[in-house]
């Protein structure tokens, strides 16, 4: 493991485990009543061996692996165990033929991998060694309408609400495939010729394309896309070598594919035109099964009792979101979930002789503390102690880290209260797990002086922590993200993209933070999403794409989230700070 890439590992274990399988189908067969018991309890015995592997001492990319591998052996067991459970004994059957099962075919010297009646080759794009996404029956059922619709010659639209996995499972099949796949976040000021360049891109080079909020693109553009896409898939149904688009023609590689993700019912968007809806194939993502992903992503961190564990993490999340007030910040959703395993993750390898149910305690306690606002406090802890008895673990404290805020805080002119302090410290934690981060509060709290207070503990430090400073309501969005002359197709910068990239492509790896000081609104925070959230990447009208650096990070200093839709609220980080004036 420690030799070989992460994809090369991965995509020969469901080989293995592809071969395996039907091997116990045979020996059903032959009479072997007991062959899928045998075959699951060798995947259980792998999972339990990996668990412990994952908790020694790793390197990044060696732990990275192990997670993934228990995430995808993890569902290679729930598959023999539903087997299992379904009395499943022939190989034809829906339920073991609805799986992605890779093969390896000496005769042609490739991969292929098949799903219900669809066959698709592996196409050996470089992966890298990222995260892989825990698969539920809802990624299931996502796989097979996406790769039956691949086979259709059609694209694929996952729809439902924020947070519940449309882009993340789109990027996973392609992972899975080795396919390349381009996010691109869909925004008003996208026109029909930024759209058609991005249509010949794929078709050319035959990767996927995946339009996040794709509603979002104005209905002049929406009319115009159905016919770029259908210029592409009639060439592929027509098995052509060749496809023209806006009176260009180009080479067709036909293992492109697109995959439009929305929010249905949010302002501002555009009902899809019939013309364009007939090209996708639509699949509902509503509710994610909590229990399992909790489960696996616990396993994965190196903690043993992942079943108990998740149980607990879900009935808490679920019992917040019904009793607790109906704050706009509020997020019990995937986000929020995936933010406090890492935490925890992190809080297992630093303590390994610490209670595993310690551990989650503290990490629920000290990551949601701080967006939880006025009464909600005395409940959520309530919560916490009914579900976690007994137990009694203090805040884990970098005490120099502290010391220095509090040096800083006198050297600034301010009084050191611990209250305040506490609140820096906390953004302090929250920068470290997330990439942007709500600041929020009415007037006066001290929202500003938090973060300045914080990037001046960094240069004392020695971290020469850079921050920017603007207010987007100021200016109007275009001056914010820049714009593209209908005229002449030439590129004008905006203040926000001028700045991302001048910090992205500065040498050093020194913090850099963005600090948007101004509310939000549909307006100008929808076109962020995909810079909020996993991808990190600011699309362009221009097409081009700039990337979020792991040392840089957005900070929003707002006053509340009252004009923000869920799929704004859910992608960032909140400290929540009250005004503690006598």
């Amino acid at each position: 493991m420690k030799k070989e890439p992460n994809q090369i590992i991965l995509t020969t274990s469901l080989v293995y485990f592809t071969k395996k399988m039907e091997a116990s189908f045979a020996d059903i067969k032959k009479g072997d009543d007991k062959a899928m018991e045998k075959m699951l309890q060798s995947k259980k015995d792998a999972l339990t061996e990996l668990i412990d592997l994952v908790r020694t001492n790793l390197t990044k990319a060696e732990r990275m692996k192990i997670m993934c591998l228990i995430t995808l052996d993890a569902h290679s067991r729930d598959i023999s165990q539903n087997l299992l459970e379904g009395n499943v004994t022939e190989v034809t059957q829906f339920e073991w033929q609805s799986q992605l099962r890779f093969e390896w075919r000496p005769k042609e010297g490739d991969c292929f991998i098949m799903i219900v009646d669809a066959e698709f080759t592996y196409c050996f794009e470089y992966i890298g060694n990222g995260a892989r996404l825990v698969i539920t029956p809802l990624t299931d059922r996502i796989y097979v309408t996406a790769t039956q619709a691949l086979k259709l010659s059609m694209g694929c639209a996952p729809q439902g609400p924020a947070g519940t996995g449309k882009t993340e499972t789109t990027k996973d099949l392609a992972a899975m495939m080795a396919v390349c796949i381009y996010v691109f976040n869909c925004a008003p000021e996208m026109d029909y010729r930024s759209m058609g360049d991005i249509w010949k891109g794929l078709g050319a080079s035959g990767a996927w394309g995946c339009f996040d909020e794709f509603n979002r693109l104005i209905a002049e553009v929406l009319s115009v896309c159905s016919t770029q896409y259908k210029c592409v898939l009639d060439s592929i149904k027509g098995q052509r070598p060749t496809f023209v688009l806006d009176g260009a023609e180009l080479t067709l590689n036909p293992s492109c594919g697109a995959y439009i993700t929305m929010n249905p019912g949010y302002l501002g968007r555009t009902a899809l035109p019939e013309s364009l809806k007939v090209l996708f194939r639509p699949v509902t993502v509503v509710v994610p099964d909590f229990a399992l992903i909790c489960e696996n992503m616990l396993m994965a961190e190196g903690f043993t009792q992942a079943k108990l564990l998740g149980t607990k993490f879900i009935n808490l999340y679920t019992l917040c979101a019904d009793l607790l007030s109906k704050a706009m910040h509020y997020d019990w959703g995937l986000r929020a979930i995936k933010s406090v395993l890492r935490v925890a993750g992190d809080f297992k390898r630093a303590e390994p002789d610490v209670s595993e149910l310690a551990l989650l305690f503290r990490a629920l306690r000290d990551f949601n503390i701080p967006k939880i606002v006025g009464d909600d406090f005395i409940i959520f802890s309530g919560l916490l102690g009914d579900l976690f008895p007994g137990i009694e673990i203090p805040r884990q404290r970098n005490w120099d880290n502290e010391k220095i805020i509090a040096e800083v805080t006198v050297e600034a002119g301010l009084q050191p209260d611990d209250n305040f302090q506490l609140k820096v410290v906390q953004l302090d934690e929250l920068m470290s797990i997330r990439h942007s981060i709500f600041i929020m509060g009415s007037s006066g709290t001290g929202k500003s002086e938090c973060w300045k207070i914080l990037s001046q503990a960094k240069v004392k430090q020695g971290n020469k922590c850079q921050c920017r400073d603007l207010d987007p309501k100021a200016i109007t969005t275009v001056d914010f993200y820049g714009e593209i002359s209908m005229a002449t197709r030439e590129w004008r910068d905006g203040i926000f993209s001028y700045l991302m990239r001048e910090l992205a492509n500065a040498p050093d790896t020194h913090s850099k933070w963005i600090i948007l000081d101004g509310d939000l609104d549909a307006n100008w925070i929808e076109s962020m999403n995909s810079v909020m959230d996993d991808n990190k990447l600011l699309t362009l009208a221009s097409n081009e794409r700039i990337l979020l650096k792991p040392h840089m990070k957005l900070v929003f200093e707002i006053r509340d989230l009252k004009y923000a839709t869920p799929a704004t609220s859910s992608r960032a980080g909140i400290s929540y700070i009250t005004d503690q004036r006598s």
